[in-house]
């Protein structure tokens, strides 16, 4: 096969599989996934303004997306959001003290992440994040318990009331 018909098949599947677009949900649903995970962000914003640790991270907004919108996805279980959290502020606190603040060190910190998510089975796509933020920030080791263990427990604690009061089956799918 010619480079040429390589080139144009790969641009041929560009154009997708044709699938059609997921049905959109119910408005009684956005509205509450969007209430809920505002008011999560909300209050652990308010809360970081009257204690003296931070509790809030930019990716726990998009780890209230998965955990209230997409409830049964695996990223979205209990396992996935703690330690998915934890591991991406870890590898990023141990690639930013251990190798400096470099641009390479935080590309590795990222890459790290998302190997030991997935060895470990427990893959929380905003976590892969968590490494650029602790770069950004260049907080102590202490930023594994505040802010991040602690949100990540939060949003889960208020995801299993959230779930199991409002849906006929039972959340976590695991644990």
């Amino acid at each position: 096969m010619s480079a040429g018909s390589r080139l144009r098949r790969l641009f041929e599947k560009f154009h997708g599989a044709g699938a059609p677009l997921p049905s959109r949900s119910s408005w009684g649903a956005i509205l509450t996934t969007s209430l809920i995970a505002g008011v999560i962000v909300a209050g652990l914003a308010y809360a970081t303004s009257h204690l003296s640790y931070v509790l809030l991270l930019g990716t726990f907004a998009a780890s209230s997306l998965l955990t209230f919108a997409y409830p049964d996805s695996p990223f979205s279980q209990p396992r996935n959001t703690v330690l998915g959290h934890l591991i991406g502020t870890g590898a990023g606190l141990l690639c930013l003290h251990g190798l400096g603040p470099e641009w390479w060190s935080a590309g590795l910190a990222v890459g790290l992440t998302i190997a030991v998510m997935k060895a470990t089975r427990t893959v929380h796509p905003p976590a892969s994040s968590n490494p650029l933020i602790v770069f950004a920030f260049k907080p102590t080791w202490s930023f594994l318990l505040f802010p991040t263990l602690t949100g990540a427990v939060l949003i889960v604690i208020i995801a299993l009331f959230v779930h199991n009061l409002r849906r006929p089956t039972r959340w976590p799918q695991y644990w």
